[in-house]
């Protein structure tokens, strides 16, 4: 069998059909929808051949769809991980969210790049090696979770039940680049008390409105201290995405002409492999110690941010020539006739997934490699048709090298 016959004679209007079969499902996060669509995928799979099923987690409420395809032994493991639940629509499409719709350049959907896409490549890479008759060494393991949006709840659950492999493949959107280094994430809430007047004695009061306005900038230009390399602390980043200012906790409105003694910030952090959240918060500390001594009278506190039901979600890394990466990378080459950008890339290397997860939980070795990411989040949400289709054959080599051919 040559792998370049796979490859030039895949089943593209099946597999676009397939990706807007699954994008046809409005499967947001935490309804009876993505519940829907776990349970549709389980039955494709079954009907491709391999062994599938709805493994429940959160008390039965939740289920991720776990497939494997078993070798015939003496071959590595290769795992896919992608998340099936979606973001909700909003508001400035121009055409339907759930409507799959293919034109000659893109296929439209909400979730489609986060991350259906990269689900569907996956599939089909699979499913194309079982129609061709191919039989392998090693196992893959297709993972179709949920709860990626709630920081990875999903994908915990199946690590914590059991699913491991030798090597993962995240299929979250890099533009099919290779990342191989992404930052952990988390959240946070400042809280700033100032000391109010009236506005005819306003130089007298403590402004915690004007101490937010000369504190965001600096925290959204901060990075952070014991980053390992000049590439690591490339993915360090804050920002600040929520303010809210008015008199005392309650914040009240109704008195405008009083100076505002009370600002509320909520944000979101990101640090790298070899730092740690402890470091990061300390770092802004001392942003916020040298805050209360340009405004004199001054109180400002730092606290992590927690929500009920959310994982956090832990930073991810791999050595550029480890082989996984180097397989993928192969793949690219030869679908692609270039060599693909690999590294600590940006703006996938400040997102939070759930190769986190496989990395630091399960100790797995692996690599975030997905179609889509240009059209992510928005409206007319879209992925490239060549992106995707090229995705599909990039990981049916990735399989057929890790796994062996039997």
């Amino acid at each position: 069998m040559n792998p370049r016959d796979l490859i030039h004679s895949l089943d593209e209007k099946a597999c676009l059909a397939l990706l807007s079969d699954w994008v046809k499902h409005k499967s947001y996060s935490e309804t009876e929808g993505e519940k829907a669509l776990v349970h549709h995928v389980v039955g494709q799979m079954k009907a491709m051949g391999i062994e599938a099923e709805a493994q429940a987690f959160d008390e039965g409420r939740r289920a991720n769809a776990i497939g494997r395809w078993k070798g015939t032994g003496g071959g590595k493991s290769l795992l896919f991980n992608g998340h099936l639940d979606t973001n909700p629509a909003t508001e400035g499409w121009t055409v339907d969210p759930w409507g799959g719709v293919v034109d000659d350049e893109f296929i439209y959907g909400i979730g489609v790049s986060n991350m259906k896409a990269g689900d569907a490549a996956y599939y089909c890479a699979v499913k194309t090696l079982i129609d061709a008759g191919v039989k392998l060494k090693g196992d893959v393991i297709l993972t179709f979770v949920v709860g990626e949006l709630q920081g990875g709840v999903g994908t915990v659950a199946a690590i914590r039940n059991g699913i491991r492999a030798d090597y993962f493949v995240n299929s979250e959107p890099t533009d099919l680049q290779a990342v191989t280094m992404h930052a952990c994430a988390f959240s946070f809430i400042i809280e700033l008390t100032g000391n109010t007047r009236h506005l005819s004695k306003r130089e007298q009061a403590v402004d915690a409105i004007m101490a937010a306005c000369d504190l965001i900038p600096r925290l959204n230009a901060m990075t952070f201290s014991g980053a390992p390399s000049a590439e690591h602390e490339s993915i360090n980043r804050v920002h600040v995405g929520v303010v809210h200012g008015a008199l005392g906790k309650e914040l009240h409105e109704w008195r405008a002409p009083q100076v505002a003694d009370y600002c509320k910030l909520k944000g979101s952090g990101r640090f790298a492999p070899g730092q740690t959240q402890e470091g990061a918060l300390a770092d802004m500390q001392r942003e916020l110690s040298a805050l209360e001594q340009r405004f004199p009278g001054l109180k400002a506190s730092i606290r992590i941010e927690k929500k009920e039901g959310h994982q956090s979600m832990p930073a991810f890394e791999v050595a550029k020539d480890a082989r996984i990466v180097k397989t993928v990378n192969a793949a690219y080459e030869a679908v692609r006739g270039e060599k693909q950008p690999t590294g600590a890339i940006k703006p996938p290397g400040f997102f939070g997934t759930d190769a986190g997860h496989l990395y630091a939980e399960a100790g797995m070795e692996g690599i975030v490699c997905g179609p889509g990411g240009r059209y992510n989040t928005m409206p007319d949400e879209r992925v490239d048709i060549r992106d995707f289709l090229d995705m599909v054959r990039i990981y049916l080599l990735t399989i057929l090298d890790i796994c062996e051919v039997a």
